[in-house]
């Protein structure tokens, strides 16, 4: 059975996320680093030093195929692609080859706008709306997961 694991520095959807692991019967593994420990109950932690991109590479080193990552990092994401996991926004969007080109693309245009003092508008404030869709798109990618048995 594949597991789910979380990117957990600064993830508004653990809890939600954990549920509906207990509720497939998958492993949830949550990641993070010494600066956001989070211990909880029906997932196990794995704290790492803290460091740039230090639980990307752990995550990334402990992916298996069909594996599902929760994460808004558009890097990690390719990475678990490559790797054949599922990565999946706290927002409910499944990264894919098809949209994972276009979203690093964006993200690198907008480093080069700050970088060069230029402003650009965050994200909108999270919504109940936005935590249903996940856990909508969750749900449905687990059910995929259990009945195809890739």
């Amino acid at each position: 059975m594949p597991a789910i694991l979380i990117d957990a520095d600064a993830c508004p959807v653990v809890n939600e996320t954990i549920q509906i692991a207990k509720q497939y019967g998958f492993r949830c593994i949550l990641i993070c680093d010494t600066a956001h420990e989070m211990h909880r109950e029906g997932a196990e932690t794995v704290i790492v030093s803290k460091g740039a991109d230090a639980v990307d590479f752990v995550l990334v080193n402990r992916v298996q195929k069909n594996d599902i990552v929760v994460t808004q990092d558009y890097g990690l994401a390719a990475m678990v692609l490559a790797k054949q996991g599922h990565p999946i926004d706290q927002n409910g969007r499944r990264y894919t080859d098809d949209n994972i080109d276009q979203l690093l693309f964006a993200r690198h245009t907008a480093q080069k706008i700050r970088m060069s003092g230029g402003r650009l508008r965050g994200p909108k404030k999270r919504s109940k709306e936005n935590t249903i869709k996940f856990e909508n798109s969750l749900k449905k990618l687990c059910k995929e997961l259990t009945t195809n048995k890739n």
